[in-house]
């Protein structure tokens, strides 16, 4: 009997495996197509810009789109009902492993950091509010942010005057866009390996304090998470 010819394959099924009460299971047939696994696609972030998305064929005839370099994402702003396709910046924390974080793979449920701008841009545009304090920055600097002002006619002034009525931010989220090059905290929700996409959205009240604090733990050499 000759080892070479015998491949190693992944398979869904249990049969392989053993009882709850630790009996052996008895393999009465081969394997299934039905059953059949593949390796994961380990989604790698490439902020440079690179993306690369391979299609697969599954059962079906469906087709699966398996990314394995991502740069950017649409991320939704849950409190005021806005989304925007962003730049992914950096993986800050993965509940699952810390090797995940080292090697900056992009899976459903882990936190990441996206760009700010865009959302700080648009509650300007929306409320009339520049989150950004632009009164000691110079004008490259503002249009480098984004933060130009708009000369508001009676028209804009007034919608801005009735949103403002109802305006609210929530307090973690409103400190990480004052500052320069602000940002935001946000959870992929989306599966790059199934979907092709590293969709999600922006982190805010106690959600956003619970992983602050899981990453501030870290840093400082807290236990493994």
């Amino acid at each position: 009997f000759f080892f070479g010819t015998r491949k190693m394959g992944i398979t869904r099924s249990r049969l392989h495996k053993r009882r709850p009460t630790g009996g052996k299971m008895n393999v009465h047939r081969k394997k299934r197509k039905y059953e059949m696994g593949r390796p994961s696609s380990m989604t790698k972030l490439r902020p440079d810009g690179e993306r690369r998305v391979h299609t697969v064929r599954v059962r079906g005839g469906a087709t699966k789109f398996r990314a394995l370099r991502l740069s950017d994402g649409v991320f939704s702003w849950g409190s005021e009902g806005v989304a925007r396709r962003v730049r992914i910046l950096d993986v800050v924390y993965n509940a699952t492993s810390n090797e995940l974080v080292r090697t900056k793979t992009l899976v459903k449920g882990a936190v990441v950091v996206v760009e700010g701008n865009p959302y700080r841009n648009w509650y300007y545009k929306q409320y009339g509010v520049q989150l950004l304090d632009t009164s000691n920055m110079k004008q490259k600097d503002k249009e480098k942010e984004g933060a130009t002002e708009i000369k508001a006619g009676k028209s804009l002034t007034r919608k801005w005057a009735e949103r403002s009525k109802s305006r609210t931010i929530d307090a973690g989220v409103q400190a990480q866009l004052e500052v320069t090059g602000s940002k935001l905290m946000a959870r992929i929700t989306s599966r790059p390996g199934q979907c092709g996409k590293a969709d999600g959205y922006i982190l805010e009240g106690k959600e956003l304090e619970f992983y602050s604090k899981k990453i501030e733990k870290k840093k400082k050499g807290g236990k493994k998470q």
